[in-house]
């Protein structure tokens, strides 16, 4: 299993939008995707913690290893 990387929200965001999510709307510095019954919340901050990363993945229902390949 790789490592999970310390990146930004926006970068986040894209990768996730290339695995099928679909941004919703923002509220604040927060960002809303869904694809299909999954959803997450995704922070819109300059770098998003590990656990936090993690914590949206698992949310999303996306492996890190999924996740990694299109970051």
């Amino acid at each position: 299993m790789p490592k999970l990387p310390r990146t930004s929200g926006a970068a986040i965001v894209k990768a996730l939008e290339r695995l099928g999510f679909v941004k919703l709307r923002q509220s604040g510095s927060h960002v809303i995707l869904r694809r299909g019954p999954k959803g997450c919340v995704v922070p819109m901050h300059g770098e998003v913690k590990v656990g936090t990363l993690a914590g949206i993945l698992r949310q999303a229902d996306v492996s890190t290893e999924e996740f990694v390949d299109v970051l």
